[in-house]
């Protein structure tokens, strides 16, 4: 059987906000408080799911995924 790709072996993926969200959409501020990142250099483990996935796109400029 083909490998699947690495973090969905290990389960888990580290997100850190890296950027303020002072002049940010309403919508992204609200994709940022559901990852679980409030402040700056917050970090949260959390379950890797396409659900977890499209909120990190959705705020790539705010965001650092830490693998």
């Amino acid at each position: 059987m083909a490998k699947k790709n690495e973090t969905a072996v290990s389960g888990t993926v580290r997100v850190r906000l890296v950027k303020g969200l002072r002049g940010v959409q309403g919508r992204h501020r609200l994709s940022v408080k559901a990852l679980g990142l409030s402040k700056i250099n917050d970090v949260r483990e959390l379950k890797d799911s396409p659900q977890v996935r499209g909120l990190i796109n959705k705020v790539y400029y705010l965001v650092r995924v830490e693998e």
